[in-house]
């Protein structure tokens, strides 16, 4: 699955001892096959993550439903 800037995601910890990281695409730094992402984070932080597959996934905005 594809990602752009402004897309909410989530990513699940396999560990429990994790909590669930949300964000936003803030920018799609290297498309598919192998995609890499600029997310900033709900605690402030921005990466590049990288996903494994099926890693990340879309999210919806606080307040909107489906």
């Amino acid at each position: 699955m594809a990602f752009s800037p402004g897309d909410h995601v989530l990513v699940e910890a396999e560990s429990t001892d994790r909590a669930v990281r949300r964000g936003v695409v803030e920018e799609v730094v290297r498309d598919d096959p192998h995609p890499r992402y600029r997310i900033r984070w709900d605690d402030g932080h921005e990466s590049i993550y990288t996903p494994a597959a099926g890693a990340l996934k879309r999210d919806e905005p606080a307040g909107r439903s489906a």
